[in-house]
């Protein structure tokens, strides 16, 4: 079963309300041009069901409850993965897997692994294509990194803004309790997730590797 995500709603009703008015205008100024009313009238139609399908949210079945297993945060293609300086938290050498995500993907992020959030932090920024190397650090984006409920290890999530994707939504808060697979945040419209992990990881993906948020396993620690 498909339903519209939350944050789809405002978009939803402003796409209506404008496909109707657009309509109703070129009905009133345009009425002896029937190609041209049926082009623009299914065209509307096709914003406003792109609209839905963007903030499309399919039925979420968890798949696994394992800490050791890293789901992936996000629906999408893998486009990274390395042996990296995480600059933020870490301060030290991590191991990132990066997926894109197009603005055909799902855009709901979800928990890689459940534990407690120790770090939450969002930065404003610039908004370089989302698979520029340096988007990581240089564009707007959230941080946030769960610790596993043993205290042994903490995955750092980075949500990042693309060229198009103008708004991210986080919605855990520092010292919360989480459950992998459930969400953390949504990106508005084409944008990209990066995951660090403890070095020594054992990755399950390879690059281009099409992956589904809070299903498709990433990593197993080690």
């Amino acid at each position: 079963m498909i339903t519209i995500h939350r944050e789809g709603y405002r978009f939803l009703m402003a796409a209506g309300l404008f496909v109707i008015v657009l309509n109703a205008i070129a009905w009133s100024f345009f009425a002896d041009y029937g190609i041209f009313l049926r082009i623009l009238m299914g065209l509307s139609i096709f914003f406003f069901l792109f609209i839905a399908y963007f903030f499309r949210l399919p039925k979420y079945v968890p798949q696994v409850k394992n800490n050791n297993l890293i789901l992936a945060p996000a629906d999408g293609k893998v486009v990274a993965i390395e042996e990296v300086e995480e600059p933020e938290y870490f301060n030290d050498k991590r191991l990132q897997v990066s997926i894109f995500m197009s603005p055909t993907n799902v855009h709901v992020n979800r928990n890689p692994i459940g534990g407690k959030v120790v770090y939450s932090k969002y930065h404003p920024g610039n908004y370089l294509v989302a698979w520029h190397p340096k988007s990581s650090t240089l564009n707007e984006r959230f941080t946030t990194v769960i610790q596993d409920d043993a205290e042994e290890m903490e995955i750092l999530v980075r949500q990042i803004a693309g060229k198009l994707a103008r708004k991210i939504e986080n919605y855990v808060e520092e010292g919360k309790q989480v459950l992998q697979g459930d969400e953390l945040g949504f990106i508005k419209f084409g944008s990209r997730v990066d995951l660090f992990l403890p070095l020594g990881s054992k990755v399950a993906v390879q690059l281009k590797d099409k992956v589904k948020g809070g299903k498709t396993v990433l990593a197993e620690l080690v």
